[in-house]
């Protein structure tokens, strides 16, 4: 049969990236605590396509993605990478991979378990170098230092999304991003509490109020302490909960 995407292109325009997004695809991610987690990756995927080429073989992509879904890590993510290079006959290739990240939580007094999920991303380019970058979103909650200071009862408080992206030179667990972000927040958040448990975060975040300003430099404090971590980018969005506008905060190591 006739190869229309081999045919030349004489159009002199060279693409930056082609391919495929939002492929859903069942993968098995690292987990701290029980090794393997499997979950569902939704995919971007794309290569360069030099000027003579009319197009890329959209196939190929779907076949690397069934030859990797089994492990998507940190580790192996470069020769996924180079795998589609091959495939593709590309120079360049790009890899996002968003991901729910499951981990078992229990409430600070009741001791209640239960899953939450947490918004993970791998975004990764060959291009001669290898670049990774690992996304983390953590929902959390905010105590406004202002209203509790004018306020004769209580203050208000809402839910906030930090949104932390890292490259890495040695491996950093999901977890322990998860874990620098709810501790500089005024309270993390769970899936079940008890009476005795939302007593609890109740007064523990009225104690630790936090501006988004306050939760972003506070979580750059714990990045700056682990030497894995070579670079940042710290995003806040606090959906608040009296103004009809979000506060937002971001702070990206240089």
């Amino acid at each position: 049969m006739r190869d229309v995407q081999n045919e030349r292109d004489k159009r002199n325009i060279r693409i930056n990236m082609v391919g495929i997004k939002s492929i859903e695809y069942p993968i098995v991610v690292l987990d701290r605590e029980f090794g393997t987690q499997h979950t569902v990756g939704n995919f971007d995927l794309f290569v360069d396509l030099p000027t003579d080429f009319r197009g890329t073989h959209m196939s190929r992509f779907v076949e690397v993605l069934e030859r990797h879904h089994k492990k998507i890590t940190p580790k192996n993510m470069e020769s996924i990478l180079n795998d589609i290079r091959d495939s593709l006959r590309a120079d360049v290739a790009h890899i996002k991979v968003q991901f729910p990240y499951f981990i078992r939580k229990k409430a600070p007094i009741s001791g209640s378990e239960s899953f939450s999920s947490f918004g993970c991303s791998f975004s990764t380019t060959k291009d001669g170098e290898f670049d990774f970058v690992l996304g983390v979103k953590v929902p959390v909650m905010t105590v406004c230092p202002c209203s509790k200071e004018i306020s004769d009862r209580g203050a208000h408080n809402q839910r906030a999304e930090v949104f932390v992206s890292v490259r890495m030179n040695s491996l950093v667990w999901i977890e322990e991003i998860i874990e620098y972000v709810e501790k500089s927040a005024s309270a993390p958040i769970f899936s079940l509490l008890k009476r005795e448990d939302e007593k609890y975060i109740t007064e523990h975040s009225f104690d630790n109020p936090r501006f988004v300003e306050d939760l972003s430099r506070e979580v750059v404090l714990s990045l700056q302490e682990d030497d894995r971590i070579d670079w940042y980018r710290i995003e806040v969005i606090s959906q608040e909960s009296i103004h009809n506008h979000e506060a937002y905060a971001c702070i990206e190591k240089e």
